[in-house]
């Protein structure tokens, strides 16, 4: 499990899905997580791990998928 810091930001792409826009300039599609977390703007660092065999409709980057999260300034 890793950890990941940034903004997240809603994708309106197909209906839309939440991204998060990492601080080291890397996108991820986000899997998990709940309402707490999905939030446009909101900054957090999430623990969890990218599935790098999965994909999304997005297409946007990798998915994270979330374990826990917390917001950071």
């Amino acid at each position: 499990m890793a950890t990941f810091k940034g903004t997240v930001k809603k994708n309106d792409l197909e209906g839309g899905f939440w991204e998060l826009h990492a601080d080291d300039g890397k996108k991820y599609q986000l899997q998990g997580g709940d309402a707490g977390l999905q939030k446009e703007g909101a900054r957090v660092e999430i623990s969890g791990s990218v599935e790098k065999s999965a994909f999304g409709i997005g297409m946007t980057g990798p998915i994270l998928a979330v374990k826990s999260y917390k917001p950071v300034k």
